[in-house]
Protein backbone atom coordinates (compact mmCIF):
# COMPACT_ATOMS: atom_id res chain seq x y z
CA UNK A 1 0.00 0.00 0.00
CA UNK A 2 1.20 3.39 -1.21
CA UNK A 3 0.76 6.05 1.31
CA UNK A 4 0.46 9.60 0.46
CA UNK A 5 3.48 12.23 1.67
CA UNK A 6 2.39 14.51 4.62
CA UNK A 7 4.40 17.71 5.21
CA UNK A 8 5.01 18.86 8.92
CA UNK A 9 6.15 22.47 9.76
CA UNK A 10 9.96 22.21 10.42
CA UNK A 11 9.18 23.67 14.17
CA UNK A 12 6.91 20.95 14.59
CA UNK A 13 9.87 18.56 13.82
CA UNK A 14 12.00 20.44 15.98
CA UNK A 15 9.57 19.99 19.12
CA UNK A 16 8.81 16.26 18.58
CA UNK A 17 12.65 15.63 18.28
CA UNK A 18 13.11 17.72 21.85
CA UNK A 19 10.52 16.10 23.50
CA UNK A 20 12.14 12.30 22.19
CA UNK A 21 15.88 13.34 23.44
CA UNK A 22 14.92 15.18 26.82
CA UNK A 23 16.25 13.29 29.79
CA UNK A 24 13.36 13.06 32.62
CA UNK A 25 13.66 15.42 34.96
CA UNK A 26 12.75 14.86 39.29
CA UNK A 27 12.20 18.01 39.83
CA UNK A 28 13.30 19.82 43.08
CA UNK A 29 15.98 17.32 43.46
CA UNK A 30 19.59 18.33 44.47
CA UNK A 31 22.42 16.06 44.26
CA UNK A 32 24.49 15.33 46.99
CA UNK A 33 27.37 13.14 46.08
CA UNK A 34 29.15 14.53 43.16
CA UNK A 35 30.96 11.06 42.37
CA UNK A 36 34.25 12.90 43.35
CA UNK A 37 34.20 13.80 46.63
CA UNK A 38 32.44 13.80 49.90
CA UNK A 39 31.95 17.40 49.84
CA UNK A 40 29.01 18.41 52.30
CA UNK A 41 29.10 15.48 54.15
CA UNK A 42 30.87 14.72 57.57
CA UNK A 43 32.33 11.52 58.98
CA UNK A 44 31.13 10.77 62.74
CA UNK A 45 32.80 7.81 64.41
CA UNK A 46 34.71 6.83 61.89
CA UNK A 47 35.79 2.81 61.82
CA UNK A 48 38.99 1.81 59.27
CA UNK A 49 38.79 3.15 56.26
CA UNK A 50 35.42 5.05 57.17
CA UNK A 51 34.00 5.41 53.54
CA UNK A 52 36.18 6.09 50.03
CA UNK A 53 34.75 7.64 46.55
CA UNK A 54 36.00 5.28 43.70
CA UNK A 55 34.75 4.99 40.20
CA UNK A 56 31.96 7.76 40.63
CA UNK A 57 30.80 5.23 43.55
CA UNK A 58 30.17 6.21 47.21
CA UNK A 59 31.56 2.79 48.69
CA UNK A 60 31.78 1.82 52.37
CA UNK A 61 34.14 -0.90 52.75
CA UNK A 62 34.59 -4.26 54.36
CA UNK A 63 37.15 -2.59 56.79
CA UNK A 64 35.23 0.68 56.87
CA UNK A 65 32.39 2.64 58.00
CA UNK A 66 31.41 5.37 60.69
CA UNK A 67 28.52 7.07 60.08
CA UNK A 68 28.25 9.95 57.16
CA UNK A 69 26.31 12.21 57.64
CA UNK A 70 25.14 15.84 55.38
CA UNK A 71 26.38 18.96 56.84
CA UNK A 72 22.93 20.75 56.41
CA UNK A 73 19.80 19.60 58.46
CA UNK A 74 16.69 18.36 57.08
CA UNK A 75 13.20 18.14 58.10
CA UNK A 76 10.48 17.31 55.65
CA UNK A 77 12.07 15.33 52.14
CA UNK A 78 12.35 12.75 49.51
CA UNK A 79 15.42 10.94 49.41
CA UNK A 80 16.34 8.84 46.38
CA UNK A 81 19.37 6.83 45.85
CA UNK A 82 20.57 3.47 44.76
CA UNK A 83 22.98 1.07 46.43
CA UNK A 84 24.63 -2.33 45.06
CA UNK A 85 24.96 -5.14 48.19
CA UNK A 86 27.20 -7.81 48.35
CA UNK A 87 26.60 -11.42 51.02
CA UNK A 88 25.82 -9.72 54.37
CA UNK A 89 26.16 -6.40 53.67
CA UNK A 90 24.71 -4.28 56.86
CA UNK A 91 24.69 -0.02 56.43
CA UNK A 92 21.62 2.20 57.16
CA UNK A 93 20.00 5.27 55.92
CA UNK A 94 19.89 7.51 59.25
CA UNK A 95 17.28 10.49 58.92
CA UNK A 96 16.44 13.16 61.43
CA UNK A 97 19.50 12.04 63.26
CA UNK A 98 22.02 14.19 65.32
CA UNK A 99 25.71 13.59 65.41
CA UNK A 100 26.07 12.87 68.32
CA UNK A 101 24.65 9.12 69.72
CA UNK A 102 23.41 5.76 68.29
CA UNK A 103 21.36 7.24 64.73
CA UNK A 104 18.70 4.51 65.13
CA UNK A 105 18.00 5.45 68.80
CA UNK A 106 18.58 9.58 69.07
CA UNK A 107 17.37 9.57 65.40
CA UNK A 108 15.82 6.98 63.32
CA UNK A 109 17.02 4.51 60.67
CA UNK A 110 15.73 3.14 57.49
CA UNK A 111 17.91 -0.63 57.50
CA UNK A 112 19.93 -1.40 54.75
CA UNK A 113 20.67 -5.15 54.67
CA UNK A 114 21.27 -8.54 52.95
CA UNK A 115 18.91 -10.16 55.15
CA UNK A 116 18.54 -13.29 53.06
CA UNK A 117 22.48 -13.95 53.65
CA UNK A 118 23.02 -16.98 55.74
CA UNK A 119 24.82 -15.12 58.34
CA UNK A 120 21.46 -14.03 59.31
CA UNK A 121 19.35 -17.09 58.62
CA UNK A 122 16.85 -17.10 61.72
CA UNK A 123 18.32 -14.80 63.42
CA UNK A 124 16.45 -11.25 62.47
CA UNK A 125 13.06 -9.76 63.90
CA UNK A 126 10.63 -8.60 61.54
CA UNK A 127 11.72 -4.31 62.67
CA UNK A 128 14.96 -5.49 61.36
CA UNK A 129 14.38 -6.92 57.73
CA UNK A 130 15.64 -4.49 54.39
CA UNK A 131 13.68 -1.55 54.69
CA UNK A 132 12.39 -1.58 57.96
CA UNK A 133 12.60 1.62 60.37
CA UNK A 134 14.91 -0.08 62.28
CA UNK A 135 13.58 -1.87 65.98
CA UNK A 136 10.61 0.25 65.47
CA UNK A 137 8.32 -0.85 62.11
CA UNK A 138 8.81 -3.73 59.85
CA UNK A 139 9.30 -3.52 56.41
CA UNK A 140 7.65 -5.77 53.78
CA UNK A 141 9.48 -8.22 52.01
CA UNK A 142 10.42 -9.64 49.11
CA UNK A 143 11.51 -6.45 46.86
CA UNK A 144 14.79 -6.57 47.49
CA UNK A 145 17.46 -7.24 44.26
CA UNK A 146 20.24 -10.10 44.17
CA UNK A 147 23.53 -9.54 45.76
CA UNK A 148 25.58 -7.32 42.88
CA UNK A 149 22.92 -6.23 41.33
CA UNK A 150 21.86 -2.36 42.13
CA UNK A 151 18.57 -1.08 43.78
CA UNK A 152 16.92 2.51 43.62
CA UNK A 153 15.12 3.40 46.89
CA UNK A 154 13.48 6.62 47.67
CA UNK A 155 13.00 7.20 51.34
CA UNK A 156 9.71 10.01 52.43
CA UNK A 157 9.69 12.14 55.65
CA UNK A 158 6.91 14.57 55.33
CA UNK A 159 5.61 15.37 59.27
CA UNK A 160 4.63 12.54 61.26
CA UNK A 161 4.50 10.15 57.99
CA UNK A 162 7.77 7.57 57.15
CA UNK A 163 7.19 6.18 53.28
CA UNK A 164 10.07 3.88 51.98
CA UNK A 165 9.98 2.65 48.30
CA UNK A 166 12.01 -0.09 47.23
CA UNK A 167 12.62 -0.82 43.66
CA UNK A 168 9.41 1.31 42.93
CA UNK A 169 7.74 -1.17 45.90
CA UNK A 170 6.24 0.94 49.04
CA UNK A 171 7.33 -1.37 51.80
CA UNK A 172 6.91 1.06 54.37
CA UNK A 173 3.47 3.38 55.19
CA UNK A 174 3.91 4.32 58.67
CA UNK A 175 2.57 7.37 61.00
CA UNK A 176 5.01 7.51 63.58
CA UNK A 177 1.98 8.36 66.27
CA UNK A 178 0.63 5.06 65.53
CA UNK A 179 4.12 3.88 67.57
CA UNK A 180 2.43 3.99 71.51
CA UNK A 181 4.40 0.97 72.95
CA UNK A 182 5.82 2.86 75.72
CA UNK A 183 8.64 0.65 76.21
CA UNK A 184 9.57 1.73 72.20
CA UNK A 185 9.16 5.37 73.06
CA UNK A 186 11.59 5.34 75.43
CA UNK A 187 14.08 2.78 73.56
CA UNK A 188 13.57 4.87 70.55
CA UNK A 189 13.34 9.24 71.55
CA UNK A 190 14.57 9.93 67.73
CA UNK A 191 10.96 9.13 66.75
CA UNK A 192 9.74 12.66 68.05
CA UNK A 193 12.47 14.84 65.88
CA UNK A 194 11.14 16.69 63.45
CA UNK A 195 14.66 17.19 61.80
CA UNK A 196 17.90 16.11 61.56
CA UNK A 197 20.91 15.03 59.31
CA UNK A 198 20.27 12.18 57.05
CA UNK A 199 23.51 9.82 56.73
CA UNK A 200 24.89 6.37 55.64
CA UNK A 201 25.80 4.61 58.96
CA UNK A 202 28.37 1.53 58.19
CA UNK A 203 28.09 -1.37 59.92
CA UNK A 204 30.70 -3.88 57.97
CA UNK A 205 31.20 -6.52 57.27
CA UNK A 206 30.75 -6.31 53.65
CA UNK A 207 30.86 -3.92 51.15
CA UNK A 208 28.17 -1.38 50.23
CA UNK A 209 28.18 1.17 46.96
CA UNK A 210 25.74 3.90 46.82
CA UNK A 211 25.02 6.44 43.20
CA UNK A 212 22.70 8.69 42.44
CA UNK A 213 22.19 10.05 46.01
CA UNK A 214 19.74 13.18 45.76
CA UNK A 215 17.62 14.81 48.24
CA UNK A 216 13.98 17.54 48.08
CA UNK A 217 13.41 19.15 50.27
CA UNK A 218 9.17 19.63 51.30
CA UNK A 219 7.32 21.99 52.46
Amino acid sequence: MHMRATSFPFTAILFTAAICSAAPVEQGFVTLFSGKDVSGWKLVEKEGRGYIVEDGLLECPSDGGGNLFTEKEYANFVFRFEFKLEEASNNGIGIRAPLEGDAAYQGMEIQILDHDAPAYRGRLKPTQYHGSIYDVVPAKTGFLKPTGQWNSEEITAKGRQITVKLNGHTIVDANLDSVTDPAVLHKHPGLARASGHIGFLGHGPARVWFRNVRVKELR
